[in-house]
């Protein structure tokens, strides 16, 4: 890839932390950042898309968002690996829970993120890849919400291309929802596959861990200020996964 700056990071490698935390919208990066960071800085600004490094708990940490979905994701991911020199993204969002046994506020760690997307075409596979995350990161993730007591649940992600996919138009035995929900998809979400096929393909670490911000079964949601600053639960935890990363020896 090119050098830095690159057309939507405005910035150089050392302004960015090992781990860099990616919520899609930016006004939650800013949030995290004036609320959890210490000493945060913004580091990137480019279409308004924020990035800030500061220090949580004595260790270096940034926070960047991503965008919505995998093409956006796509693009922030692989330039943090690829051309910053990123080891780890933690994507912090919402998904839609496809289960009933979910809770609004729960937690969900993608083990796996399948996808109706076809952006694994454009790494000319000779079949089907399955997106997954780093175990490294999911060990970690685990560890620290069974000491937090935190309701959660690991398993497979969706990530869809569309938000609005008007299945209430279609009859029954053609919506796609019923088929994921058998093949136990916990929920869905839009970025975590691309995601997780970037950090294959750069040999870097990735773990999505979503908030249920939408029970689709029975047809809860959060409210859009909910969304923003609600999540303070997910968001602490990967601030916890990246202090104790930044402190591993090299």
């Amino acid at each position: 890839m090119a050098g830095y700056p690159t057309p939507h990071i405005k910035a150089k490698p050392e302004d960015f932390a090992k781990t860099v935390l990616m919520p899609g919208d930016p006004l939650r990066s800013r949030f995290i950042a004036n609320t959890f960071l210490e000493d945060a800085r913004l580091v990137n600004n480019v279409r308004g898309v924020e990035g800030y490094t500061g220090m949580y708990k004595g260790r270096r940490v940034s926070v960047m968002a991503s965008g919505m979905g995998i093409p956006s994701m796509a693009i922030y991911s692989n330039e943090l690996y690829n051309v910053f020199g990123v080891e780890n993204i933690i994507r912090i969002g919402s998904a839609g829970a496809m289960q009933p046994g979910l809770r609004l506020r729960d937690i969900v760690v993608a083990l796996g993120a399948s996808t109706d997307s076809d952006y694994a075409k454009t790494f000319h596979l000779p079949g089907t890849f399955a997106p997954v995350c780093s175990y490294k990161l999911l060990r970690l993730a685990t560890d620290l919400l069974e000491k937090s007591g935190a309701s959660y649940a690991v398993g497979s992600l969706l990530s869809s291309d569309a938000f609005y996919t008007f299945e209430d138009e279609l009859p029954p035995e053609m919506r796609s929802t019923p088929a994921w929900q058998r093949m136990g998809i916990l929920a869905v979400d839009m970025e975590a596959a691309g995601l997780y096929m970037n950090a294959a393909r750069a040999g870097k670490n990735a773990l999505a861990i979503c908030t249920v911000s939408d029970q689709l079964v029975t047809d809860e949601h959060l409210s859009a200020a909910d969304r923003e600053t609600g999540f303070s639960e997910m968001v602490t935890l990967a601030l916890d996964m990246a202090a104790e990363l930044d402190g591993e020896k090299d």
